[in-house]
């Protein structure tokens, strides 16, 4: 009986983990607009009008293109969860010093987010400044 109460809660857990990556998606995409450069991942990105995609490649990668298609970024994401669905669409940044990094891409109406994976470049200033988080409002495309 044991061994059944182990195998039913893995199994449950199983099913959790791999819905939340298939409810964290960009449908079409989000737009945004910001007036200072960021990180997104290890690319440096200048200020200017940006699309958030998901990958054709894979599910858990985000891929951000300027507008004027001169750069880009993949980077690697981790669905979060928020206990209602988010109200509107936003980008949100972490800022150390007068640096920005990008760190969470949400859906309006959606409970699933995306988190991107900070790089070590973040986590060393994370380790050396406080953090200010703020967030811009995005479209859906």
């Amino acid at each position: 009986m044991k061994n059944l109460s182990k195998l039913v809660v893995g199994m449950g857990l199983l099913s959790v983990l791999s819905v939340m990556p298939l409810a964290a998606q960009i449908a079409n995409g989000v737009d945004f607009t910001t007036s200072f450069p960021f990180y997104a991942g290890n690319a440096k990105m200048p200020a200017g009008s940006y699309k958030i995609t998901q990958s054709d490649m894979d599910e858990s990668i985000l891929q951000i293109q300027s507008n004027d298609g001169l750069h880009s970024a993949l980077v690697e994401f981790i669905p979060t969860h928020s206990a209602q669905p988010h109200p509107h669409s936003d980008v949100t940044f972490h800022k150390y010093g007068g640096t920005e990094y990008l760190n969470r891409v949400w859906v309006e109406g959606q409970e699933y987010g995306m988190k991107v994976d900070p790089t070590k470049a973040e986590t060393k200033a994370a380790a050396n400044a406080t953090v200010v988080e703020h967030s811009l409002s995005a479209s859906l495309r």
